[in-house]
């Protein structure tokens, strides 16, 4: 409204414009008398003349203006509502429901939401301002013209439905021209890549002449379409010129008889020439408008037929705070639920159970898809088409997500893990709303305005109480029981011990590691691995150590790049100065030669590089620079140069180098540090600290802190031996939950890329229970474990979680009998002691398709296939019917007419004897595959195939069951289980 309301003052100072050089020629200059009555004051002509010269420099200085502020509001609104388009985008990514992530790519989504929206935000702020603004300018100068004389203001409109109805029907042309041309890049830029790829083939089989003719008729096929766009385009625009300049001639020759028979003044006329020539701009304007909401209005449906997809979970579940953040202490009920997947086929079909509360429930699914959408279904990631779940009394579908976010958990042995800490993981679920006012007022009022979360990002989130606690040592002190009840303490503590931290954040542990230092160094010493180590001391060399720190006896706070190494001009300056520079210089030129024999120009991929600490590109950098040195010596060096290749030494050890690291070149460092080490330590400012047995050192691990110094890289067990017994003596010192709580400072890539398994389980499971959950689903959360260790973890579980409803979920169970209620989901169903027959009304085909899809996942080797697979596999397989004695196959025969799953009956295998009666070698029945070798060896028939009692089969085709054995591990190793056990047998 505010924009609107400023775009409308406009048009007066516009009218004035157009107003006030009529008044200069008519009024002033042509005036017949010196003197002009002006609001009945005489006024002389020249002084006239400057105050309407005056007022129409005022007139276009303050419409300028006003047309800059109009022109930055616009910029504003487009940006706040760009802003809120894409905050709304995301807001639905978030609402779409699981399945339809698989039916379309994150890249698409992110495409969507940053680049193609991107031009839909001009559009945005020039929605309302942009048609009113041209429009009310076309409308003001129009007016003046009628004010003029009615035959100027015909002439001006006279052709202007001819141009509204031409041009756009041209433009429309030319768009569909686009579309042709885009079509024709794509499939361009499709054979450049297969050209790429496949250029070695070409060559070698003298296909690329070919190839050429091809890409050149791809390229003719663009030529030609680019040349119609630009003749349809430039003769769009000549006629849109001439149409425009039409006027100006009627202008001329009416306005000008006009003139000449005294019916309008020549000011009138002049003004009337500069008006439409300012008329032509807005017209233009509106015109591009127009073609600019025909093409957005196509980008707008293809977004949001992206982003509102079926099955979303409602908006009003998501946004604000639930009326009561309820208990879910009650029996879940599943009452004749169906799930569908998004071709509308069954994923789970008729499921009817009570999983009562505060009981532990197990269902063993062979099929992941089917786990997957039972542990969805029961956290209402899907949404069952028929029938309903419910919990504790409530409706699972109209329960807010504030609610099911606090009171339902659900771990994975593969989590969804995001940038940041570990620690922000973990306490994920503990940050379901800001408990403090922003910080940064500003920006969260900016936020606000353009309709982006409520939430200041930048406010206290973590609510220890939502898990019956009060403060955060409390809520760490529970993590803390939690990661010991499920056996992963030694592991954290393990990766806690190689840890760095800062001693501010956790001043108690750097004060007990100093403190340990002298017990840990006499426990090695009585323990005989000294010589595997390399304590610190003042006056010895230590090879552990890069050599900046050897040099100034000191570890950084953080890792040293060559981009901070070449701001510390004073550092290297003085370097040169001591004459350092040439023989560290020398040094990587050695260590760069022994790296690129070793690893070449592209070998910085491979883990042993990754070792050295040493980035790629500072490595690429050296090996440039090598050969400058060789040649032109070190002094050409620029700070940068300089600092690019002594990364190499400052960022590897002695030890790591090997013997080109001389130990002249280790004495003549010592020496240097006895002598300059604290004038160097002052160029460097904060930097570096200076290690002392009595203060904690950053730059060093938790256990390189507690022995000060290092253990040495080939130490080999002695050095795991040595590491065990310096973790034995942490423990004993009581230091270990501080030392696992660093974990929470480790540092998640995106997507959790590197992170071991052993770190992501714990961590999965103590986001699904750190908030103290009503239900717990573990959905194979800890598959990586063995028997014994499940067993005690589920016994400390159910004594930490003693209220909880515990729902595992696994492919089987090895003691089914732990269990309170067991259940067995087998394709979609659940499965009981009791049978129950299934009566589906269907037509004839689909009634076959189902036999066949229960005939499959009643077998082992197929029980595991995912529902699409199974059906695609069911799908082409055909019955096969054999009576008593009948011969399936021969020995011999090929084996290209498939495998066969006996499903009824028993058939024997028989080995052909010559003069003989067949040998029977196995006898095979419901459940077995039979056949599958030949088909895997491409031979024919080592075995006779014999019915022995009325036999029903399912033959799958070759090329059917290779499909299924290549595009599914779990049915791959489950063969190779069966071939193994031919060969044992």
């Amino acid at each position: 409204m505010v924009l609107l309301l400023v775009t409308t003052t406009l048009f007066p100072l516009l009218f004035l414009t157009l107003e006030l050089p009529k008044r200069i020629i008519n009024d002033a200059i042509g005036a017949q008398t010196s003197t002009i009555d002006v609001l009945g004051r005489p006024v002389e002509q020249l002084n006239y003349l400057w105050l309407l010269c005056g007022g129409f420099l005022l007139a276009v200085t303050v419409h300028g203006l006003m047309k800059m502020r109009i022109n930055t509001m616009k910029g504003v609104l487009a940006e706040r509502m760009l802003r809120r388009f894409r905050y709304q985008l995301i807001a639905r990514v978030l609402r779409f429901p699981q399945p339809y992530f698989e039916r379309i790519s994150q890249g698409e989504l992110v495409s969507m939401i940053t680049a193609e929206s991107e031009p839909m935000g001009g559009l945005m702020g020039d929605a309302i301002s942009q048609p009113v603004l041209q429009a009310g300018q076309m409308i003001t100068i129009l007016s003046f013209l009628f004010l003029q004389n009615v035959w100027f203001g015909l002439a001006a409109v006279a052709l202007i439905p001819l141009q509204g109805w031409l041009i756009p029907m041209l433009q429309r042309r030319i768009n569909l021209l686009n579309k042709k041309r885009i079509k024709q890049v794509r499939a361009l830029a499709a054979e450049i890549g297969e050209s790429a790829a496949g250029a070695s083939t070409l060559r070698i089989n003298g296909g690329w002449r070919y190839r050429m003719a091809v890409i050149t008729a791809r390229l003719g096929r663009l030529y030609d379409i680019r040349l119609e766009i630009y003749q349809k385009k430039f003769f769009m625009k000549f006629l849109n010129n001439f149409i425009t300049q039409l006027t100006p001639f009627l202008f001329y020759a009416i306005g000008g008889y006009l003139v000449l028979q005294g019916s309008v003044s020549l000011g009138a006329l002049v003004a009337a020439l500069a008006a439409y020539k300012d008329l032509a701009s807005p017209w233009k304007e509106l015109l591009a408008y127009y073609n600019q909401t025909q093409d957005m209005s196509l980008r707008w449906d293809v977004i949001m037929e992206r982003f509102a997809p079926s099955g979303m979970v409602d908006e009003t579940l998501m946004v604000g705070e639930p009326d009561d953040l309820v208990h879910l202490k009650g029996d879940v009920v599943l009452d004749s639920v169906n799930v569908r997947d998004a071709d509308g086929n069954l994923v789970l079909e008729d499921l009817s159970a009570r999983l009562p509360a505060g009981k532990v429930v197990g269902i063993a699914a062979p099929s992941e898809e089917d786990r997957r959408a039972m542990a969805e279904l029961l956290t209402r990631e899907l949404l069952p088409s028929v029938g309903t779940v419910s919990v504790a009394g409530h409706d699972l579908s109209k329960l807010h997500q504030a609610v099911i976010a606090a009171r339902i958990g659900h771990a994975t042995s593969r989590p969804v893990l995001f940038q940041g800490s570990f620690g922000d993981n973990v306490m994920m679920p503990m940050r379901p709303r800001p408990s403090g006012a922003a910080r940064n007022t500003v920006q969260f009022e900016k936020a606000k305005k353009a309709g982006n979360s409520p939430d200041p990002h930048d406010a206290p989130w973590l609510d220890p109480s939502l898990a019956g606690f009060t403060t955060e040592g409390e809520l760490r002190d529970w993590w803390l029981k939690l990661v010991e009840g499920i056996g992963s303490e030694t592991a954290l503590f393990r990766r806690g011990m190689e840890q760095r931290f800062d001693p501010k954040t956790h001043p108690i542990l750097s004060g007990r590691l100093v403190k340990v230092r002298a017990q840990v160094q006499q426990a090695v010493r009585d323990a005989g691995l000294r010589q595997h180590t390399f304590l610190l001391k003042p006056d010895q060399y230590n090879p552990a150590l890069p050599v900046a720190e050897n040099l100034l006896y000191a570890t950084p706070h953080a890792p040293i790049t060559e981009t901070v190494l070449a701001e510390q001009t004073d550092f290297l300056d003085l370097i040169k100065e001591l004459n350092l520079d040439e023989d560290l210089v020398a040094l990587t030129q050695d260590v760069v030669d022994m790296l690129r024999q070793i690893f070449g120009l592209d070998g910085t991929d491979h883990p042993l590089f990754r070792k050295l600490g040493l980035e790629p590109s500072a490595y690429e950098a050296a090996l440039a620079l090598v050969e400058k040195t060789r040649s032109k010596g070190a002094d050409v060096l620029d700070h940068k140069e300089l600092a690019q290749l002594l990364i190499v030494p400052f960022r590897i050890s002695a030890e790591q180098i090997g013997p080109a690291f001389s130990e002249e070149m280790q004495s003549r460092i010592l020496t240097f540090r006895q002598s300059h080490s604290t004038r160097l330590m002052a160029t460097l400012g904060d930097l570096f600290v200076p290690l002392n047995i009595d203060q904690f050192a950053p730059g060093l691990t938790v256990m390189e802190n507690a022995l000060f110094g290092k253990i040495s890289d080939l130490a080999g067990a002695k050095g795991d031996e040595l590491r065990k017994l310096v973790a034995e003596l942490l423990v004993d010192q009581g230091v270990r939950d501080l030392v696992v709580e660093l974990i929470f400072d480790l540092p998640i890539a995106l997507g959790g890329q590197g992170l071991a398994a052993s770190f992501a389980e714990p961590l999965a499971f103590s986001r699904a229970t750190v908030k103290r959950p009503d239900i717990l689903i573990l959905d194979s959360a800890m598959s990586s474990y063995d028997l014994d260790t499940r067993i005690s973890v589920h016994k400390n579980l159910r004594r930490l979680l003693p209220d909880t409803t515990l729902i595992y979920l696994s492919d089987s169970f090895e003691s089914p009998e732990v269990f309170d209620v067991y259940y067995e989901l087998r394709q979609g169903r659940l499965v009981t002691d009791e049978v129950e027959d299934a009566v589906v009304e269907d037509g004839a085909a689909s009634a076959d398709l189902a036999r066949k899809l229960r005939a499959l996942e009643q077998t082992e080797l197929f029980s595991g296939l995912n529902r699409r697979q199974l059906r695609l596999l069911a799908f082409s397989a055909r019955w096969y019917h054999a009576d008593v004695g009948e011969v399936v196959f021969l020995k011999d025969d090929e084996a290209s007419d498939g495998a066969y799953m006996i499903l009824e009956g028993e058939a024997g295998l028989y080995l052909p004897a010559e003069g003989q009666a067949d040998r029977l070698i196995a006898t095979v029945g419901p459940g077995r595959l039979v056949g599958e070798l030949g088909l895997i060896r491409k031979e024919p028939r080592s075995l006779s195939m014999i019915a022995q009692s009325d036999l029903t089969c399912l033959r799958i085709g070759e090329e059917e069951f290779f499909a299924v054995v290549e595009n599914d591990a779990a049915t791959a190793f489950k063969l190779l289980q069966v071939v193994a056990g031919y060969v044992s047998n």
